[in-house]
């Protein structure tokens, strides 16, 4: 138990706003038990750091100019970094959380997260174990129960035909920017109509937006 207490996690905190890094190593390095080891402003340095720094526990943000989150954990787990990574952000849509997780996330917290929440979660990390935030707990246990058929991702296809819908493109036109066949169009259309459950062009793209996957 006492070498348990006297035992100190390390972390590097990825995030763009100096004004974040600085709170968070703040908090970090007046509480015991922690050691703020660096800071990244974007997703590349972030990995860079963490292959030289090898910190317990990594503090990521996910929307990062000069490198998203999400492609830093997957580069951290291809790699097999030993260190857990901890998402720490304001974002909690489907189209953030899903694969931040599915990259290797081992947790994913709000920014709005308590004190001692963030203090806990990130022993939690350490440990291995997965935190989630309520919000995006729920969120997951609801994206698990939705039939299968709305469940499953759209292909890199099928999100830029569904974008250039949205933007009020024709099948000819769509055709044309992709350079695929109109027929090809279509079989995208009808598959991404099967994948989000819509039955036309207009439902397609309420459902895009309502699920992230938009704008």
């Amino acid at each position: 138990m006492a070498e348990d207490s006297a035992r100190v996690i390390t972390l590097v905190v990825v995030d763009d706003h100096p004004v974040v890094r600085d709170g968070l190593r703040g908090m970090f390095d007046s509480a015991p038990g922690f050691q703020v080891l660096g800071e990244a402003s974007n997703g590349v340095e972030g990995v860079e750091l963490v292959a030289r720094l090898d910190p317990d526990v990594v503090l990521m943000d996910l929307r990062m100019p000069g490198g998203g989150g999400v492609a830093a954990i997957a580069e951290l787990t291809g790699r097999g970094a030993r260190s857990k990574v901890l998402v720490l952000t304001t974002y909690d849509t489907d189209s953030d959380t899903l694969p931040a997780i599915e990259a290797g996330a081992t947790g994913y917290l709000l920014k709005d997260a308590p004190r001692d929440e963030l203090f806990n979660a990130v022993r939690a990390a350490a440990d291995g174990r997965t935190v989630l935030s309520p919000a995006v707990a729920s969120r997951l246990i609801s994206r698990v129960r939705t039939p299968a058929a709305q469940n499953e991702s759209l292909s890199g296809r099928e999100r830029e035909v569904l974008e250039l819908v949205a933007k009020g493109t024709s099948n000819r036109e769509i055709a044309a920017e992709l350079f695929i066949s109109e027929a090809t169009v279509k079989t995208h259309l009808t598959h991404i109509f099967a994948k989000l459950g819509a039955k036309d062009r207009a439902a397609a793209v309420a459902v895009g937006y309502d699920r992230g996957i938009l704008g």
